[in-house]
């Protein structure tokens, strides 16, 4: 669940269900910033035996996994790859590089050191592999999310509203936030890091990879976007980014998604 944007803990995500719109039970955030599906499955299972037994889980994600899902093959691994994983690399290759200066001087060879951060340029450019790949990933943890929950727990999986997958205008507010944004980025505007995968065909392509798959598991799957977009006008000012709101956002999202997900 998402809490950047929010003016204190009390608007986030997790507090809107609790306080208003599902407050039949306490609401617990177990994302974090930055993090795909990997890191927030470890989190729920590292803290699992601390909760009493579990009615409702609902999965509130979706973008970070398909930008991860562009960086190169070199990074992803077995379990995708993370924000700000090439620092990780970078480190190892550094310890490996230690362990191994005094085996060449005793051999007298040379070790060239690899790629460990990746750039702009290295990204996957496929971006239906790219889909398939984070739908898979992710259809692949929502699988052990629902050995973890428990035979009571109704698991759902809701694919997060972002602002250019749900409508073409923005309020103007917005706007300007977007075009501030752009202007002081260092590493280049939006459009040109993830312009690939900002579009609704990719949106579509990935929610329908992703319905297809929670309903082979039996896990509840609804994609936000255009239900949000149905409910909003150009006036309303939901984003302080592409991807976070505000508090009257998490308000709004909060109170649509528990309507159609039949929390109380």
């Amino acid at each position: 669940m998402l809490g950047i944007g929010a003016t204190s803990d009390a608007t986030t995500l997790a507090s809107q269900l609790w306080r208003t719109h599902a407050p039949s039970g306490p609401w617990l955030n177990f994302g974090g910033r930055c993090y795909n599906s990997t890191q927030e499955l470890l989190l729920f299972t590292l803290h699992r035996h601390l909760l009493p037994e579990i009615d409702e889980i609902v999965i509130f994600s979706g973008l970070n996994d398909l930008t991860v899902g562009r960086l190169p093959e070199w990074q992803q691994g077995d379990h995708g790859a993370f924000w700000f994983c090439g620092e990780y690399f970078d480190k190892m290759q550094e310890l490996r590089e230690s362990n191994r200066k005094a085996t060449a001087k005793i051999l007298g060879r040379r070790h060239e050191r690899r790629q460990t951060i990746s750039t702009h340029a290295d990204v996957r450019r496929d971006i239906p592999k790219v889909i398939d790949a984070a739908a898979d990933l992710t259809l692949r943890h929502l699988d052990s999310w629902r050995r973890l929950a428990g035979p009571r727990a109704r698991l759902s999986y809701v694919l997060q509203p972002m602002a250019l997958w749900m409508r073409d205008r923005h309020a103007p507010q917005e706007q300007l936030l977007f075009d501030e944004i752009d202007r002081i980025s260092k590493l280049g505007t939006w459009e040109e890091l993830y312009g690939d995968i900002s579009t609704k065909e990719v949106a579509q392509a990935f929610s329908e990879k992703l319905r297809a798959g929670c309903e082979k598991l039996a896990v509840r799957y609804v994609d936000l976007n255009p239900i949000v977009a149905d409910a909003v006008t150009e006036k309303d000012w939901i984003y302080v980014d592409r991807a976070h709101y505000t508090d009257h956002g998490y308000d709004l999202v909060a109170r649509i998604m528990a309507e159609t997900l039949g929390l109380s």
